[in-house]
Order: C-alpha cells, then sequence, then structure tokens
C-alpha cells in the first residue's frame, strides 16, 4: 500500500485471468495479459507500470487460464524492494473458499479476499490487465475520496456502434458524475446528449472504498444466478445504492504526455485491435509514444544484443524503415517497413516484411514476402514463402485470417511455401 503525505492506504489488484479467446490463436499457449505487445513487452507490463508509477507498491495479479508463463513474467520482472515492504504478486486460483476456480471478476476477489484484510487499506484500486494506455490512478483516488463513493469507475467515450464491446455508463441528469445507470454490452444504447454517436465505456478500472468492495462481493457470493462480474454485477449494485460514480480518463494528465497520446487507450481484446495497435506505434508521430521516459512502460526482455542490420551491396540491404525493432534482431539483406520486430528475430536476404508483427525467435527465410501479419513465437517461415497475400492459401495451411485480413501464424506453426 501506498502512503501518501498521510494519506489513504491503497492495495492494487490487477484482474489477469482471463481466457482471451477473441486473441485466438495468440492464447491458445498463454494468458491473455501473457501475449507479447510492442516488441518487448507484455499486456500485462501496461496495468502494472501504471499503478507503479501511480505509487502504489502493493500488488496482487489474480492469475488463473494458462498462466504458467504469466506467473513467470512478474516473478521474474516485477520485484519491488521487501525492505520498504513493497511488492507484485501473482496469486493463482487458491480454492480458499470451495473447490471451485474463478467464476468471474468479482468471484476472483471474493475468493482472495484474504489479501484485503491482510493488508487492510482503505482504498482497492481494481484494473484489467489486457488493455493499453497511461494513466496516473491518484488522481481518480484523490476524486474518489472527495465525492465520498463506493466505487468509482474509468471511463472513456467510443463509437455507439461498438457499445456492445463495452459496459455502458449513463449518468444522472442532476450530477454528471453519478452513474445512474450501467448496462453490460447492450445492443440498444442511447447515444450521449452531447455527442449522439458516442457512449460513455468503461475501462475496466475502478477505485473501491475497502469496505464497499468487501460488502459487495460478499453479499454477490450469495446470489444466485449472477455471473460474479465486477461490471455485469458489482458495479450495478453499487448504482443502485446511488454510491456508483464515474470518472473521466480524459482528463487525466500524465507526466511527459502530449496532446496528441492524452487519453489513448485501447482495448487489445481482438485480433483486428491487437494489430491496429502496433501500428499505432510505429506512425511517424505516434499515436501512443513510448519514448515517454517520464511515465516509463516498466519490463524485462532478456540479455540480447543489439539489433543489427547487415549487408548493403549487390541488391542486398538490411534496413528497416518506420518500424520498431527491438534487441537480438538481426535483419540480414532483408527490408522490413512498418511492422514491430520482437527480440532474437532473424529476417534473411531479400526478403520484404510489411505491416506486420513479429514476435520473439521468429526466423525468415531468404525470398519470403510478408504483409498484414502476426506471427507467434518460434516459427520457422522457409525460404521463398508468402504469408499475407492469399486468404485461401493462407487458410489451407491452417492460419487464422481476420475479417479486416490480418494473418495469424500460431506459436511454433509449420509454415510451407
Amino acid at each position: 500500500m501506498a502512503y501518501r503525505s498521510g494519506g489513504p492506504k491503497v492495495l492494487a489488484i490487477v484482474l489477469a485471468g482471463g481466457e482471451g479467446k477473441r486473441l485466438m490463436p495468440l492464447t491458445a499457449d498463454r494468458a491473455k495479459p501473457a501475449v507479447p505487445f510492442g516488441g518487448i513487452y507484455r499486456l500485462v507490463d501496461f496495468a502494472l507500470s501504471n499503478v507503479v508509477n501511480s505509487g502504489y507498491l502493493k500488488v496482487v495479479v489474480l492469475t488463473q487460464y494458462k498462466s504458467h508463463s504469466l506467473d513467470r513474467h512478474v516473478t521474474k520482472t516485477w520485484r519491488m524492494s521487501t525492505m520498504l515492504g513493497n511488492y507484485v504478486a501473482p496469486i493463482p486460483a487458491q480454492q480458499r473458499i470451495d473447490k471451485s476456480w474463478y467464476q468471474g471478476s468479482a468471484d476472483a476477489i471474493f475468493q482472495s479476499l484474504n489479501t484485503i484484510t491482510d493488508e487492510k487499506p482503505d482504498i482497492v484500486v481494481v484494473v484489467g490487465a489486457d488493455h493499453v494506455y497511461r494513466m496516473d490512478f491518484s488522481q481518480m483516488v484523490d476524486q474518489h475520496i472527495e465525492s465520498g463513493a463506493g466505487v468509482t469507475v474509468a471511463a472513456i467515450r467510443q463509437p455507439i456502434d461498438m457499445s456492445d464491446q463495452f459496459g455502458v455508463i449513463e449518468v444522472a441528469d442532476d450530477d454528471h458524475t453519478r452513474i445512474s445507470a450501467f448496462r453490460e454490452k447492450p445492443t440498444d444504447p442511447a447515444g450521449l446528449p452531447d455527442s449522439p454517436d458516442e457512449i460513455l465505456a468503461s475501462m475496466g478500472n475502478y477505485v473501491f472504498s475497502a469496505d464497499a468492495l468487501i460488502e459487495a462481493v460478499t453479499k454477490d457470493s450469495t446470489l444466485e444466478g449472477s455471473k460474479h462480474d465486477m461490471g455485469g454485477d458489482i458495479v450495478p449494485a453499487l448504482v443502485e445504492q446511488r454510491a456508483a460514480y464515474t470518472y473521466d480518463f480524459q482528463k487525466n494528465v500524465i507526466p511527459g504526455g502530449t496532446e496528441r497520446d492524452m487519453g489513448y487507450w485501447r482495448d487489445v481484446g481482438t485480433m483486428d485491435s491487437y494489430f491496429d495497435a502496433h501500428m499505432d506505434l510505429v506512425s511517424i508521430h505516434p499515436v501512443f509514444n513510448l519514448y515517454n521516459y517520464d511515465w516509463p512502460i516498466y519490463t524485462s526482455h532478456g540479455p540480447y544484443p543489439p539489433a543489427k542490420f547487415v549487408h548493403g551491396s549487390h541488391g542486398r540491404f538490411g534496413e528497416a524503415l518506420n518500424s520498431a525493432v527491438s534487441p537480438g534482431v538481426v535483419i540480414s539483406g532483408a527490408r522490413v517497413n512498418g511492422s514491430v520486430i520482437s527480440p532474437d528475430v532473424r529476417v534473411h536476404s531479400y526478403t520484404e516484411v510489411d505491416s506486420s508483427v513479429i514476435l520473439d525467435g521468429v526466423e525468415i527465410g531468404r525470398h519470403c514476402a510478408i504483409q498484414r501479419a502476426v506471427i507467434d513465437k518460434n516459427v520457422v517461415v522457409p525460404d521463398g514463402a508468402k504469408i499475407g497475400f492469399d486468404r485461401e492459401h493462407d487458410l489451407e495451411r491452417g492460419f487464422s485470417v481476420t475479417e479486416s485480413g490480418i494473418t495469424v501464424v500460431g506459436k511454433g506453426q509449420t509454415v510451407v511455401a
């Protein structure tokens, strides 16, 4: 918990048990928060960096689905000063209450209430583990305390046609910060009064008064028919008590932030949104700036040497333009454009990679052509192979292809030319 000049005691809980079915095949062998992102990161690094940068240094990460690589990453990377009593602790489903696994996000907290009762915080910050953004949670905590709310929900405007992907917030007429209704993924939302084409969406980030959270998840655990979900059950229960308020993410100010990336938030819950978020990183003036050293995104990417670009004659030019290239990469007589290349990747001569995301340990042979593709770890692409040019051929080879035409090659999958 963080002590801010005699301020409230704050415990952070990161909900990282998501299965991530819509990110298949990237989640076939790992939890969604463990999915690599941006070359050297995992998705969970963004939530943890935001919490830590906000000054909250006692953090529990609740894991469940295929959590080995996630637990390993958190344990190896996120080490706090034990002298100061700080920690980031991954906690798998413990079956402390009964023999069942987590039945939902609220049930995950209910089954892990010992983490709250042991620390005795005043405030509990609860965040999801699979979004890309920067946020200073201390500003949201300050508003929460001032309002006297039981729960404060971080909110962001989104297009109305995406309402079925979010919890949608409606605010009271007499107080635009108090939530009058919270509807989980509605198909018939009303647009905002000042912008009929937009809705106010929950970001899946909450600030609770500790007593209100404990009472809410404990009561919810006894309710038949409850899905035991934070957005679907806990927040609506507090809305009925007139104790739920909203926090406008757009007004959150980050040190080193720019007007361009202020309010940036990506829910990378689908392959298309995952791909699009990567393309945001490699634009000339990135919409999301990884180079903000005043609010760093922390991670650990292993003992790799610097990236290397070799060959510069006889038609063999090793180069990468408008791209993010990680340590350990060797681009040998190949051309990479508009792409994100993760550690320990090899791209061989006369190959072109365009608008793609290449994850760790991939080896791409000579005379290959790859466009609008996501290639998971440890794939070997043989000489002369083409990926992303012929949808039917990609499907025949067992790859996934999204509606927008992004070809996805699974982890360790065999590629034939």
